[in-house]
Order: C-alpha cells, then structure tokens, then sequence
C-alpha cells in the first residue's frame, strides 16, 4: 500500500477519473486523431499517456463533470487506447477497462486494448478482462488464465476483493473512400 503523508494531498495523485471514447475519420491521419478527441471531448487539454495504474480511493465521476473540472490547456494525465486504419472497410477498435479493487486503499487496474475485426462489445468485455486479470494477480488471487471470463468472474466475486468492473470502447468501420479513420478509448484523470 502506499503511503499517504498526513494532511495532505499529493497534486501528482488523481482524485477523479472518467471515461470517454470517440472517433473521427479525414484524408489526413492526424486530423482524423483530432476528430476523434473532439468526438470525445478532450481535444482541449494536452494529454499525457501514464501506465494503467487506478489510484487508491480515486472516484469514478461522469464525463460532463470531470470536462467541467479541467481547463483548456491543462496537462491532463490519461490511459489512451488509440487504433487507426486507412484500409477501406477495415473495423477497428480501441477499448478501455478497469478492476476496481473492494479494499479502497489499495490500487486497482486500468487497461488498454486495440485490435482489428472486433467490435465495440467483445473489445469492451476483452480490455475490462485485461484489467481484472491484472488487478486479480497482484492481490494472489488463484485462477486460470485461460478460463473464460464469466469462469474467472465468478471467482473474483467468490474471493471478494475485485468489487466490480467496467469498460468503455469505440470502434468503427474504416472509410470506403481510403479515409483515415481513428477510434479512441480513454480514461482520464483529474486532479
């Protein structure tokens, strides 16, 4: 567990995370990257992509609050999953999960995934599996890495100290005319 020194709040330590997605498509690749943080209402903040670590007692708050919470311009720390394609009619994917742990003074997982073919439910269930899996290993929680999720499920809310999971993604079917099309996932942090 880490230490909290007393009275104080680290700045460097989130309070806050919430999740958004978007997707964007344009002839150019990095205006279709811009496409897709308009769509997903974080085009205003210069991003910072950290590891997948969810802060011990850090609130899950929706995206409406946490965008009124941060300003144009900030240094906003986040777990991105990004995938792009030009390949007409190619589906992409970009996904986002999370294990949030029942002791709330420990940390809990966020996890990043991407891929190609799949769509925005099996990419959603395979990114909030990653998370739990990851969340689950460093508590010494026993289980088969190759079980099915709804098998490894049960065992976390058997054990009890995986409280609960959860998922966004984004994904789309690339433009017919050879467009870039961009689809992101995103937790962001705010302090």
């Amino acid at each position: 567990m880490a230490k909290k020194t007393e009275g104080m709040q680290n700045p460097f330590v989130p309070r806050y995370v919430f999740f958004t997605r978007g997707v964007g498509v344009h002839r150019e690749k990095l205006a279709s990257f811009e496409l897709a943080l308009r769509d997903a209402k974080i085009e205003i903040y210069n991003l910072v992509s950290v590891s997948s670590i969810l802060p011990p007692g850090c609130k899950i708050i929706s995206r409406d609050r946490g965008v009124r919470m941060l300003s144009p311009g900030q240094i906003v720390y986040t777990v991105m999953s990004v995938n792009q394609s030009n390949e007409p009619e190619r589906r992409i994917a970009a996904a986002i999960g999370c294990a949030i742990p029942a002791d709330k003074r420990t940390h809990g997982y966020i996890s990043e995934y991407h891929a190609y073919g799949m769509d925005e439910k099996d990419a959603a269930e395979h990114a909030e599996d990653l998370a739990a899996e990851m969340l689950a290993s460093t508590l010494g929680i026993q289980f088969d890495m190759d079980a099915s999720y709804d098998e490894k499920r049960e065992i976390f809310r058997i054990d009890g100290r995986i409280v609960k999971t959860r998922s966004i993604a984004r994904a789309a079917r690339c433009d017919k005319k050879g467009r870039w099309t961009t689809v992101v996932a995103a937790a962001i942090f705010v302090p």
